[in-house]
């Protein structure tokens, strides 16, 4: 029998200084079984990144067709196509084909330089895509935020993610590389 998956659910509370966004957000998010708790992590600080209220988790991680969130138009065009990890120049263009614009939020040690060493060239001629990079020294310290109820507030100002919990407060900085 298939192991389900594990649901996490948090209340973000988000105060973007620089897109001037400012809103709350109840989340339920499905861990899937092979997801890590740190994976699972990432996909939330990119969701905050680029919070909107239409901004949706998707299948993700157990389906080909779907990145890891997007953000649809009420016509059903996909505006923003989101990807976790370091997916294929292939997937990046499945996205690109489908969407307005791509962005791949790169994570881990040194798989995430050894992915943009290789690929950096093809993927650098793509366009409508961005590339960010979340350090492998800072993935311990999101990964400890991940409670079954999360209650958190999140503030970007100049070009770093404060995350608090009420307990403890940690800096992220998610490195444009393209």
């Amino acid at each position: 029998m298939a192991l389900g998956a594990t649901i996490y659910k948090a209340q973000l509370n988000i105060s973007d200084l620089e897109r001037h966004y400012y809103a709350e957000h109840p989340l339920t998010l499905a861990c899937h079984p092979s997801e890590t708790e740190t994976r699972l992590m990432v996909r939330l600080l990119a969701f905050i990144a680029n919070a909107d209220a239409d901004l949706a988790f998707t299948k993700g991680i157990s389906t080909d067709d779907e990145p890891d969130l997007w953000l649809k138009a009420p016509d059903g065009r996909i505006l923003l196509w989101i990807e976790l990890g370091e997916p294929t120049v292939k997937r990046i263009k499945q996205g690109l084909s489908r969407a307005e614009k791509v962005l791949v939020y790169s994570y881990g040690a040194r798989g995430a330089e050894q992915w943009w060493k290789q690929f950096g060239d093809e993927i650098k001629a793509l366009r409508r895509l961005e590339v960010f990079n979340l350090g492998f020294e800072q993935l311990p310290a999101l990964a400890a935020f991940a409670q079954k109820n999360m209650s958190l507030s999140a503030t970007l100002m100049e070009g770093s993610w404060l995350l608090t919990d009420g307990e403890r407060s940690e800096e992220f900085r998610i490195d444009r590389w393209l």
